[in-house]
């Protein structure tokens, strides 16, 4: 997985992630600024889904994506 890609074009993709994931709010995306691990955190924050669950939701979630 490239996740430089997300990184790289997070303004672009933030819309993309608050789709998927609506709890986030636009401080929680300006904090996560790209960062995967940052993302997975705040995802099992609001979620409260284990760590392998919420690695497995993002990766499905970028599978899905179409750069």
């Amino acid at each position: 997985m490239d996740w430089n890609r997300v990184e790289g074009n997070w303004k672009q993709v933030s819309g993309k992630v608050k789709e998927q994931w609506g709890k986030l709010t636009d401080n929680d995306l300006t904090e996560i600024n790209g960062r995967r691990e940052q993302l997975e955190g705040k995802l099992q924050e609001h979620y409260g889904k284990t760590k392998d669950d919420t690695r497995k939701d993002v990766d499905d979630w970028y599978d899905r994506q179409t750069w």
